[in-house]
């Protein structure tokens, strides 16, 4: 298939996760994931939802695209005394060798572009 829609709404589980402890920071946050595409383990598609609570997020060598579908996050990258607001309708890129803090304010569901 050369052209596939992208579910963002989807009605299956999703596969379930949580932060590990050691990146844990606050609350009890829950993540469900739908991959909807891939590409030989290059690039990832798909929808991603978590519940509040904050985390460290640590990006490795990938890129991540975002664009918000419903929620409130507040990133904060390490060394920096900037917070960034995301709410829904907006999009953000994560570069390669991104940490920070990812605080869920209120449910956030995502479309996410990784790619490696």
């Amino acid at each position: 298939m050369l052209l596939q829609t992208i579910e963002t709404s989807p009605t299956s589980a999703g596969e379930t996760s949580a932060p590990t402890a050691d990146r844990l920071i606050e609350g009890n946050p829950l993540y469900r994931s739908w991959l909807q595409a891939e590409a030989k383990g290059n690039m990832e598609v798909g929808v991603w939802e978590a519940t509040p609570g904050s985390y460290k997020s640590i990006k490795g060598e990938a890129f991540e695209f975002c664009h918000i579908l419903e929620g409130v996050v507040e990133i904060t990258p390490d060394g920096s005394d900037t917070t960034m607001t995301y709410r829904a309708g907006d999009n953000f890129v994560l570069y390669p060798g991104f940490t920070g803090t990812w605080k869920t304010i209120e449910t956030v569901r995502k479309i996410f572009v990784i790619a490696r």
